[in-house]
């Protein structure tokens, strides 16, 4: 998550302003409209209609520190009465917020989850439906419901995920909008006037995700149409995948801070995707077809809005300008390196221009497929030079490319299954209430399921004390992230870690798939490693979706802001550790391939549930480490306020990180990175106190988490990757001056490694080779990060 303070954030808000002509002062769209994916994108072919086993499964998930025994978690809108040919705003809405949930003034709560369920059918609504924190919104995914905004319609979206109050504040802190999904659906604008209407207001973070919805608009070219299929004014993401986006002014209007954007439809859009502003996006595998402009990231030419765009594996056809941009390399445009734009494997055979300025002059003709185009700063080794033309980088290796360039896969639903193929862990013995020791439970329910069955996690509170080895075949889903948290003794020594979760022995041939859950810890376990991810699967067959660790600073970890609150005025080069989390995230061992998407590594900064809400200290020393030599995808992941690192690639082999982010913890230089952890030489832990000694920077500000370190590995690709800074011990003055940490990307040994689209905040060196800088942030400024196209070593 990214957090400011309200002055730093204040230097964003003016994004919001641009490129609207329906935008108010407050950054309130007078009307906004949106557009839906292909509802066959993820549909069985031989699924019945209205049979998707969501509708009728068992329910015995319960929230464990809710305190409310009647709280229901699963909720249909029908029994709510919507969907009976009337106006069904009303109805929906009650069935998302009953139950006293995070609404209005909450700002979070991960006490009130709620699955809200759209059988097959029509339902109008006159008013945006508001989803509420910590909500899915989820229709038939066999017979996708249609949600059709009536002609009357008043408000800013059909679905609005972070309401406006009349003053110009938001229900929610946009960038601490966390844990939403909304898959399923058709939007409907078609009804409402074309000077008008968003399908959906989409301001959120981290942990969320669209999935599967066809936003369908008037198709009409003329100035009046005004419609937006996603209106999206800010934020910090995030995902979204498989979305179809018919007619409209804008298919998609982004603008957020960093988001993962993959295998998305534009049909007749006068314009698919307008990038209001960014700090870094990563789009692949869109299909742009009869539309005016396909991405304009033009945006303030004067003063350029967007960070970078990096565009791989895509098609344009019958559109006239495949990327509109500002940037220009002479004269040098403001920013130097704002609008940075890498183009990986794209087919504008459809396109006459393939990239044009923002006069709409060709900078790039019709080139058929591009294999790689780059405008912005590129360097070789610490040579940079500022580009605009055809480049060459290295080819992606063979074990990491699918059927469309890099390998992808769309999170399964499992919709020609019946709920009587789900096996409830509740029902194999394990309790779920945040007191109990279920490791038992468990590891028996995983040793007994069938191939084809899948194991359910209800929602609730697992306790495990002890190592949960899956050595077979399996596919587990969670029902609203259901909590893994490991805790005792057995997790409790740091020297000698043990995993939670151990995927598979060493490079065992396993296709094991788990969905919706969260991993984390109750009170501290310096001695655990969250996951291991052992198994060496076939391609795509091992993979993780919406599995997310999360450390400390919500009911249930005993790591809250209770005990665990922020003090920078106190010297903490002796840490409560009382406030340890866990020794390791996620590590990938020897010949491991798994693919990961939209997997979250926090470790929490902030409260979620208690009122105040404050910043915390929780100490968790490393976050995500690969070791392993099968392929390894990383699409839309993000690793948070690790001590050490939150990256770490020790001889690793055929990775690709499709758009990584990552915030150094608040807390650091008190203490610095040399507490509370002592580096382990056998988990290749970095030694700050060596290092910085020998680098000659022996300060603070040296001795602060690793956002990437890359040693002795091969064939590493990273497409997109916001490391960021904000804090020295809490304060923000080092923010201005683009020095809150010496060192950001560190890359060591014989390592083969490219780094596209890399934007990293107040780091003085954005990379480092074997401790010798390659590129200094002072040299790349953009508009809020230092942006560089593409680094390499030779």
């Amino acid at each position: 998550m990214i957090a400011f303070n309200a002055a730093l954030f204040a230097a964003l808000t003016f994004f919001t302003l641009l490129a609207n002509p329906g935008t108010l002062v407050t950054g309130v769209p007078l009307s906004t409209s949106v557009s839906v994916p292909d509802p066959e994108v993820s549909v069985a072919a031989s699924a019945d209609a209205g049979s998707f086993w969501m509708a009728d499964i068992e329910r015995n998930g319960s929230p464990p520190f809710n305190g409310n025994g009647d709280y229901k978690i699963f909720r249909n809108v029908k029994d709510y009465g919507a969907g009976n040919g009337g106006d069904d705003t009303d109805a929906i809405n009650q069935a998302i917020s009953e139950g006293n949930r995070c609404g209005q003034n909450c700002d979070s709560s991960t006490t009130t989850p709620a699955i809200v369920y759209f059988p097959p059918g029509e339902y109008r609504v006159s008013k945006p439906i508001v989803q509420y924190y910590y909500t899915q919104l989820i229709g038939d995914a066999n017979d996708l419901p249609v949600i059709k905004a009536d002609a009357s319609f008043e408000g800013m979206a059909v679905i609005d995920a972070d309401p406006y109050e009349n003053d110009g504040s938001n229900w929610y802190t946009n960038q601490n909008n966390f844990f939403r999904q909304i898959r399923n659906f058709v939007i409907d604008l078609t009804e409402m006037p074309m000077d008008r209407g968003a399908g959906i207001h989409w301001q959120v973070a981290q942990a969320t995700s669209l999935q599967n919805i066809r936003f369908d608009m008037i198709e009409d070219g003329s100035e009046n149409n005004k419609q937006q299929g996603i209106f999206m004014d800010n934020g910090s993401g995030g995902f979204m995948a498989d979305l179809t986006f018919n007619g409209g002014n804008y298919g998609a209007f982004f603008g957020s801070q960093q988001f993962t954007t993959r295998n998305l439809t534009f049909n007749n859009c006068k314009t698919a995707i307008f990038m209001n502003w960014n700090w870094l996006w990563t789009l692949k595998s869109l299909n742009i077809n009869h539309c005016g402009i396909g991405i304009d990231m033009s945006n303030s030419p004067e003063n350029q809005t967007v960070g970078s765009v990096l565009l791989m594996d895509s098609t344009f056809t019958n559109t006239h300008i495949g990327v509109r941009t500002a940037f220009k390399r002479d004269p040098v445009t403001v920013p130097e390196t704002g609008g940075s734009l890498l183009i990986n494997n794209v087919d504008f055979g459809g396109a006459p221009i393939a990239v044009a300025s923002d006069t709409d002059q060709a900078i790039l003709g019709n080139s058929g497929v591009v294999k790689s185009w780059a405008q912005g700063r590129m360097y070789i080794g610490s040579n940079g030079e500022r580009v605009q033309d055809m480049i060459e980088v290295p080819d992606v290796p063979q074990p990491l490319i699918g059927d469309n360039g890099v390998f992808e896969r769309t999170k399964p639903q499992y919709e020609d299954l019946s709920a009587s193929s789900f096996v409830h862990i509740k029902d194999q013995g394990a309790v779920g209430d945040g007191s109990t020791d279920d490791t038992a439970a468990i590891q028996s329910a995983i040793d007994s399921v069938a191939d084809d069955q899948i194991l359910y996690f209800d929602h609730g509170a697992y306790l495990i004390t002890d190592t949960i080895t899956i050595n077979k075949n399996i596919k587990i889903v969670g029902e609203i992230w259901p909590m893994l948290l490991a805790t005792g003794d057995g997790f409790a020594d740091e020297t000698s870690l043990k995993p939670m979760i151990k995927v598979g022995e060493d490079s065992t041939a396993l296709a094991v798939e788990m969905q919706d859950l969260i991993l984390g810890t109750q009170g501290p376990a310096p001695g655990c490693t969250l996951m291991q991810w052992n198994a060496a699967s076939e391609q795509g067959q091992g993979a993780l979706w919406d599995v997310h660790f999360r450390v400390g600073g919500y009911a249930g970890t005993n790591l809250q802001s209770d005990q665990c609150s922020k003090n920078p005025d106190v010297d903490h080069s002796d840490p409560n550790m009382n406030c340890v989390g866990a020794g390791l995230l996620l590590h990938t061992t020897g010949e491991a391939s798994a693919y990961i998407e939209n997997c979250w590594f926090w470790v929490s900064d902030h409260e979620l549930d208690m009122a105040d809400h404050n910043q915390i200290d929780i100490f968790n020393a490393r976050g995500v480490l690969l070791e392993s030599t099968g392929a390894v995808w990383l699409w839309g992941t993000a690793s948070e306020h690790n001590v050490l690192y939150n990256y770490q690639l020790n001889g690793a082999q055929n990775v690709f990180m499709g758009h990584i982010q990552t915030e150094t913890p608040y807390y650091q230089s008190n203490p610095d990175a040399t507490k509370p952890f002592a580096p382990q030489q056998a988990l290749a832990d970095p030694d700050f106190s060596s290092f910085c000694s020998a680098s000659g920077n022996d300060s603070a500000s040296c001795k602060k988490s690793w956002g990437v370190r890359v040693m002795d590995s091969s064939d590493v690709l990273i497409y997109g990757a916001g490391l960021y800074s904000f804090f020295e011990n809490y304060g923000q003055v080092c923010v201005g001056e683009q020095n809150c940490q010496t060192n950001m990307v560190s890359i060591e040994g014989d390592s083969d490694v490219s780094i596209f689209g890399l934007s990293t905040k107040a780091a003085v060196n954005m990379v480092t080779r074997d401790g010798e800088s390659q590129a200094l942030d002072a040299d790349n400024r953009s508009n809020f990060c230092a942006t560089l196209a593409l680094w390499r070593a030779s």
